[in-house]
């Protein structure tokens, strides 16, 4: 997805990557604490709740969890975080309203902005 993400912005489309708070830790220890330091204008990310417990380190072994925490608790969240975005777009951020939603398959909370 961050690939694809790239090929987007680089075609002058605002990029917002969302990430749970789980996966953006997994990333910042992986890239190192200032890896969002470098981002290109126009590029950001960004974080829902995902429900799993901040002191588990191996959450994700346990495949059930996500799963249901994806039909659970990350709907809301994700609405809430699109809502705040379009209200604060350009006059804050500098970034557009949301237009476009680029998902993965198994995140499938990301369509109820559109309803």
């Amino acid at each position: 997805m961050l690939k694809l993400a790239k090929l987007l912005h680089r075609k002058g489309l605002y990029i917002t990557f969302v990430n749970t708070e789980f996966n953006h830790r997994r990333l910042l220890e992986a890239r190192g604490p200032n890896f969002l330091n470098d981002l290109p204008a126009g590029f950001r990310f960004v974080t829902i709740p995902d429900g799993l417990p901040p002191s588990e380190a191996n959450a994700t072994q346990d495949a059930v969890s996500p799963c249901q925490s994806v039909r659970v608790v990350m709907g809301a969240p994700f609405c809430e975080l699109v809502g705040d975005l379009n209200q604060r777009a350009d006059s804050i951020s500098g970034f557009p309203p949301v237009s476009v939603i680029v998902a993965d398959g198994f995140m499938t909370f990301t369509t109820y902005p559109a309803r």
